[in-house]
């Protein structure tokens, strides 16, 4: 199945700014992230969005994508490491009998790993120490990563030498054909492995469950990526370990919204604080603070409390806090109450239900000719 245009994943035009596609981002990732929509498709739906922002988001990875799109022979954009295309280089090795020889028994580094981690929202912009549990290949101990038993090692592979590789000379019309397959006998490896380690049966490599203490800094945001030097799969033949990349994916919260390092939340007035003005209490990351509420505020209008948002991830300072007022209209009125609100509408000159009943019926009467 074919994958879909990543800026049409986000919604936005090619000519998009960085702010336009982080904003819609930001956007489609509420809207599918799993913890709030629960429909069968919104993780596969969030993974194809937080992919399109990762390569979008990134000026060279843009520059690549806009360029050769889904199929840049550099880099692929489906996950870790990209696509392999080495399989090309077998192809020419074929029919032309040139390249270069791989050495099966070099270094190779170990895979990269990805961890998604949920945590709460004030977790992300106040940071926590915690411990995640992975599970990975690692050396085995008995056999140092040889695959051997202990006291014995691998012998080189008599098929192929210890190139890993098999060479059948074709002789045809069109010339000398060289084919250059994987060593059958050796699968590759150059050795062979007679006493095999008994822990690792061979391999070199075992499975573990390693538990890893992560520092999440202050000021993190849902989609962020932490990389761990060192903590993905082993290597193989004494190569380096891979790399963890640990995925954050941030809860909603039931108050406040977040947007970029500035917070937002909406708070109720009643039509007398807002006509009279008042002087509030707002709920804030960090504790309540005081508000004040000017005569004749308007429903809609937006406050600034500077300061009062998310820790900046890179750099100093902190974004502010937008606090929306919206003004509600009163339900279940008592006769009292009916009564002052007809006399301030009197005293205002605007005319009440009742009054407004009158007139329409002039103007019927006006229209009908009576």
């Amino acid at each position: 199945m074919s994958k879909r245009d990543y800026y049409e994943v986000l919604g936005v035009g090619k000519d998009a700014s960085p702010d336009d596609i982080k904003k819609a981002y930001r956007k489609l990732a509420r809207q599918y992230h799993p913890d709030v929509n629960k429909a069968a498709d919104a993780e596969e739906k969030f993974k194809e969005v937080k992919e399109a922002y990762d390569v979008l988001s990134d000026d060279q990875k843009r520059a690549r994508y806009d360029q050769f799109g889904h199929a840049d022979p550099n880099q692929g954009f489906g996950g870790m490491g990209g696509q392999d295309f080495g399989g090309f280089g077998d192809i020419f090795d074929m029919f032309f009998g040139g390249g270069a020889r791989r050495n099966p028994n070099a270094p190779q580094r170990g895979n990269d790993l990805q961890y998604t981690l949920t945590i709460e929202f004030k977790e992300a912009v106040f940071g926590k120490k915690t411990e995640i549990h992975i599970p990975r290949t690692e050396t085995c101990d008995t056999c140092h990563g040889s695959g051997a038993k202990p006291g014995t090692r691998p012998d080189t592979c008599t098929v192929c030498h210890g190139t890993g590789q098999q060479e059948v000379v074709q002789n045809t019309a069109f010339g000398r054909i060289v084919n250059r397959r994987i060593c059958s006998a050796c699968q590759g490896q150059g050795k062979i492995i007679k006493d095999k380690c008994g822990t690792c049966h061979g391999t070199g490599k075992v499975k573990r469950r390693r538990t890893i203490s992560l520092n999440i800094p202050a000021g993190v945001d849902d989609g962020a990526q932490l990389r761990v030097s060192g903590e993905g799969e082993a290597g193989t033949r004494g190569g380096p370990s891979g790399d963890l990349y640990v995925v954050i994916r941030v809860k909603p919260h039931d108050f406040f919204e977040r947007e970029g390092d500035d917070i937002y939340c909406e708070v109720p007035l009643t039509f007398a604080q807002a006509a009279l003005g008042d002087e509030i209490e707002i709920p804030t990351l960090t504790e309540k603070v005081k508000l004040r509420i000017p005569p004749g505020t308007q429903t809609d209008t937006y406050f600034r409390l500077k300061g009062k948002g998310v820790p900046r991830l890179r750099g100093y300072g902190q974004g502010d806090q937008h606090v929306k007022v919206v003004v509600v209209t009163p339900t279940n009125l008592s006769e009292r109450q009916k009564e002052l609100l007809r006399e301030f509408s009197k005293l205002s000159g605007e005319h009440t239900h009742e009054q407004q009943q009158t007139i329409f019926e002039r103007m019927k009467k006006a229209f009908l000719g009576d």
